[in-house]
């Protein structure tokens, strides 16, 4: 049993086992917990100038000191100072270590709502257009193996809107060609269903058709280490996400797109084609596996095109009542678009 006498070591070692077993978070996510609390407990004890650091230490001036120290640290590699959005990312799971000392453990320090995470900067995710899809989708040498395969990972990425881990996790029993639909596990270990359009599930035909293996994975490597002894089930053999974006990286460049799209570039794509056809909100956050809708709304960016056209049909210009004859001369409106202009008044 954790308390306030507890070294921090300790008690961020019960509450990633405490994440695993009782909350049963991937181990992506606790491997990104432990990152962000080990960054914290590292930059304390050296702010401190301490070599073991207890759970009374945390308070509410440390914590602001930290932000501090966040919002005017640059990153080794870019050396570029961080974004409002990963800092908000740290100071989340200190957040939530911080609720687990107080519910779980019964301990009384600062409360986990004093850290206050702040507004993130607006995003707006980066899409490929019609011209630009067509091109990535054009590129691959369909004469080998690896190039089909490509095809169907980048049309099954499209139709789905899979995440590329949810994709590389993909055994070839998971998916149903006849139905087009099948289930994929999430974030959070959630389950949703996700749908093949008619020519994704065309080129994954295509592609299984060049298997003639017994392994599970849905797409495998044919390049690389070799395949791990006793590995019966090929899972050796999985294409891994690093790898998908690779190979996508790889076309991007092929088919001379300007974009520096990755496989989350697709599944942006996907969300907003969908609000361009007139999808609803919730619809697509089902479709992509969001547990909040606010997760969502970052596509909301491409109703601008509506509101531009609503803008055209529906503004009247005040002055433009006031003096057309001025227009007419400043714009150089002809005599039937200057008629145009009357009959809208």
């Amino acid at each position: 049993m954790l308390n306030h006498k507890s070294t921090l070591e300790a008690a961020i070692t019960e509450y990633l086992e405490f994440c695993e077993i009782s909350k049963n978070l991937s181990q992506n996510t606790i491997r990104m917990y432990h990152f962000y609390l080990y960054d914290f407990l590292t930059w304390a004890k050296s702010f401190l100038a301490v070599e073991t650091l207890k759970v009374s230490d945390i308070n509410y001036e440390l914590i602001k000191k930290y932000r501090i120290y966040l919002n005017r640290r640059k990153s080794e590699k870019f050396n570029l100072e961080f974004k409002r959005s990963t800092q908000k990312t740290f100071l989340v799971a200190l957040r939530a270590f911080l609720k687990y000392l107080v519910v779980e453990e019964n301990i009384e320090m600062m409360s986990p709502e004093q850290i206050i995470l702040g507004k993130a900067d607006d995003r707006v995710p980066k899409v490929l257009d019609d011209d630009q899809l067509k091109r990535l989708f054009e590129v691959q040498n369909l004469n080998k193996i690896s190039g089909v395969r490509d095809r169907a990972i980048l049309e099954t990425l499209f139709s789905t809107g899979l995440r590329v881990s949810e994709l590389s996790n993909l055994d070839k029993n998971d998916i149903n060609l006849n139905t087009g639909e099948f289930t994929v596990i999430g974030k959070g270990k959630k389950a949703r269903i996700v749908y093949l359009s008619p020519s994704a599930i065309v080129w994954l035909k295509r592609y299984l058709a060049t298997r003639h293996d017994e392994y599970s994975p849905l797409f495998i490597r044919y390049s690389g280490k070799r395949m791990e002894e006793q590995d019966f089930d090929g899972d050796s053999l999985r294409l891994t996400p690093r790898s998908v974006q690779r190979l996508v990286k790889k076309y991007v460049t092929r088919g001379g797109i300007a974009v520096d799209a990755t496989p989350h570039t697709l599944r942006h794509t996907f969300a907003t084609g969908l609000l361009q056809e007139g999808a609803d909100l919730r619809s697509v956050q089902e479709l992509l596996g969001h547990s909040n809708v606010s997760t969502t709304q970052i596509y909301t960016h491409v109703t601008n095109a509506r509101l531009k056209d609503v803008h055209t049909r529906f503004h009247k210009d005040v002055e433009l009542k006031k003096d057309k004859d001025f227009v007419d001369r400043e714009f150089d409106v002809s005599d039937k678009e200057s008629n145009k202009v009357s009959n809208l008044y």
